[in-house]
């Protein structure tokens, strides 16, 4: 299957790729690029996915065979360790509820749902197997499925958050738009500050690439990753995370004291009263 690509030329200039989304996607969403190239878009669109993680079979396989941690990214205990000590040092405490969108099998949700009171943690992810998986195998292991319902972990491939039950203090996307165009940000936070508490903060991972950067070029980053402007890793400059904010309840933060092994940047996205 290939993805249908047209292009318009916006007085932002700025193109709006209209993609038809691939398989799991059932809509068309318009993606916007500030250094755009229509070739290197048509390279993304003959992988036929926007991101590995789409091929739910794949990942299900992968996952059947004893890989649940390896189809993650691996690191199982450094990144998981490194998201709860990040968050509890930017004011997470065991009362506060939190979503983590991006789930996957639980790498940093097992530490989460232990430091956290019952019933606190929320995730969500494109692929049930993964969250299966977590649930079974890491919950299990630790003896902490009593501390959260399996109804608590919820397949969401499109950012809808209309089945949350609470509003969040606290909310994570790691490694989750560093694999996914720009606008399914833009949609995230359209959608995400209908079910955050004024004043919560949200917080993403991207791979950044400084401002003279081409996007269309490949950029190497210090952790060892190549990422693109229209293929998956995805790059993106801090002034997009400041486009995405426009007309919505959200302001931009650039994070220090992030440091993800693989140079992933921090943003925090704040929820104004």
């Amino acid at each position: 299957m290939r993805l249908q690509v047209t292009a318009r030329v916006h007085s932002s200039s700025c193109y709006a790729l209209l993609l038809r989304a691939p398989r799991g996607f059932n809509r068309e969403l318009p993606i916007y690029y500030s250094s755009p190239r229509i070739d290197e878009v048509n390279r993304l669109m003959n992988g036929e996915m926007l991101s590995a993680y789409y091929d739910k079979a794949g990942i299900e396989a992968a996952v059947n065979s004893g890989g649940h941690r390896s189809v993650v990214g691996g690191l199982w205990e450094e990144i998981g360790q490194l998201q709860i000590d990040f968050l509890v040092s930017r004011g997470l405490r065991p009362q506060h509820r939190l979503l983590d969108i991006g789930c996957g099998s639980l790498r940093a949700g097992v530490k989460f749902v232990r430091y956290l009171d019952p019933e606190r943690y929320f995730g969500t992810d494109i692929n049930q197997s993964l969250m299966t998986a977590g649930y079974d195998i890491e919950l299990t292991n630790e003896r902490l499925t009593d501390k959260l319902p399996r109804s608590h972990l919820v397949v969401d491939d499109g950012f809808d958050f209309s089945w949350c039950p609470v509003d969040f203090d606290f909310v994570l996307a790691q490694s989750v738009f560093t694999h996914l165009p720009l606008n399914f940000l833009r949609v995230c936070l359209e959608r995400l500050h209908k079910v955050v508490l004024p004043g919560a903060s949200f917080f993403a991972t991207i791979f950044e690439i400084p401002e003279n950067c081409p996007s269309f070029e490949p950029y190497q980053h210090s952790g060892g990753v190549t990422s693109h402007g229209a293929a998956d890793p995805y790059h993106y400059r801090f002034a997009d995370m400041e486009f995405c904010c426009r007309n919505l309840p959200w302001t931009a933060i650039h994070v220090d004291g992030w440091h993800h092994p693989r140079s992933q940047q921090m943003i925090e996205f704040v929820r104004s009263n």
